[in-house]
This record gives structure tokens, sequence and C-alpha cells, in this order.
């Protein structure tokens, strides 16, 4: 996993969820649209997309407690220790509907949505969930090959989307992608095929996460959370682990 990762940028992990659990997600992420028309009016981001067939869904968390198993599930956690290590936080969970006919955004790194740059090493990824095939008809998440190794917006190539690929993953799958590497939403071009992936967005915890959970979590859901999922949330007292553990080794004994 780690020399894909170094390779590639990303690493697909098929089969992850049953049937079950993918009617359980899909049905939850299906009420989290009617609780976004509900609140916001739409679910579509004009800064984002270029029409209203891309449906975007924020703050996963606090719709249905599913959308919290599914980011501490052990193999998705093990795949984000791969990349950014033992100390990182959830800093976002969102989801991206591609309908028939939406199209795609602009080329972006997520990195870039906590820290400048130069992106000089992995600080950010994402593990981004697969609710349905997909592929490069429907829309599937498109990268460019190598980009996760570009440390400048400036060294992103004139025609880089030309040169993005496609992911494929079967429903059910969750691919981890590096956050340095550059990516868009594809276009959905079939007549009937809705693309639905959800972006489960972790961080170094010494970044800013990009949701302050404290404000976007009710308080009974983060009253039910466990010792780890809160810490993971940044909810507990000292969030940034890491420099805990650095300043205590630096202690002198006894």
């Amino acid at each position: 996993m780690e020399r894909q990762f170094a390779d590639e940028g990303f690493c697909i992990f098929p089969g992850i969820l049953s049937t079950d659990q993918l009617a359980r997600i899909r049905d939850a992420l299906d009420r989290g649209i009617e609780i976004t028309r509900r609140m916001r009016g739409s679910t579509y981001v004009a800064m984002l997309d270029p029409n209203d067939a891309n449906i975007r869904v924020n703050v996963l968390p606090a719709i249905d407690p599913v959308f919290i198993d599914l980011l501490m599930r052990t193999d998705a956690l093990k795949a984000v220790e791969a990349l950014l290590g033992p100390y990182f936080l959830i800093s976002n969970f969102s989801a991206n509907v591609a309908l028939p006919g939406s199209g795609s955004m602009r080329l972006h790194t997520d990195q870039a949505l906590v820290m400048s740059p130069p992106w000089l090493q992995t600080f950010a990824m994402d593990v981004i969930w697969c609710l349905d095939d997909v592929h490069e008809m429907n829309g599937a998440t498109r990268y460019l090959p190598g980009s996760h190794h570009y440390q400048m917006p400036e060294d992103v190539p004139a025609d880089a989307m030309n040169k993005t690929l496609a992911f494929k993953a079967p429903a059910g799958s969750f691919i981890a992608m590096d956050g340095r590497l550059w990516h868009s939403s594809g276009k959905n071009v079939t007549k009937n095929e809705q693309r639905r992936m959800m972006f489960a967005y972790y961080s170094s915890d010494f970044i800013r996460q990009e949701m302050n959970w404290n404000a976007c979590l009710p308080t009974d859901i983060q009253d039910g959370l466990g010792e780890r999922a809160r810490e993971l949330f940044g909810l507990i007292p000292l969030a940034n682990t890491r420099i805990a553990v650095e300043m205590t080794k630096l202690l002198p004994e006894g």
C-alpha cells in the first residue's frame, strides 16, 4: 500500500461494504439530500459546479451515525495512517452526487484547502466512498497522474485536464487519495445513471480542520461519541496529540 501511494498517489480498496451496508448508507444520504434542500433551499453550489446536476451534501456526521461509523472504520483509518502517520484529525465529510448531465469542476488539490504551498509532503488525504460503480461515463473523479509530486500550482501543465484519467471502482469500495493529487469531478454523460461518492477528508493534527465540529455537530451527537472518535473530531481539550507526545519525549525522567 505504501509503495502504491508513493508511486501513484492513491490506492483502491474494493469490496469493503456489503449490499446491506450500501443500502443503509444510500438511504442515509437520500435523507441528507432532503435535509440540505429543506435547510438551504438547494444542493447546488455554484462556486464548485457548472450546473445543478451535481448534488452537494456537507456535514454528513450530523445527519446519521452511519457516517461516523464509516469515518471510524479500521480499514479506512489504516489507509489514513499509511499516508499521514499516527497523528491526524477528521477535517470534513461530504457527498458529491453526479446526475446525468453534470459537468466537471475545476482541477484542484484538496491539500490546498487547509494549507498554502509549497506542498512538500502529504498533510491531508481523502477516503472516497463509492456508493455506485464509478467509471468514466458516469462522472467518476478524474485525477492527474503523478501530480501528487507537484509542490506548487505553477507545476500543473496548461493542458492538465486533458491528461486526467477517471477512477474506476465498484460500488462498496473506497479510494484512498493523497491530498496533493490534482483531481476534478468527471462529466456524467449517461442517460439514467447517477454517481454517488462521499469524501471523508482527514488532515494532520497540527492543521486547523476544514469544519469546526464543535459548531457543526449537535450536542447529543458529540455526547454519544466514543473516546477515539472525540479525539479524531478534535473535540478533546488537547487536539494536537503530536505536540503532546513530542514534548513528553523531551521531559526529563523522574
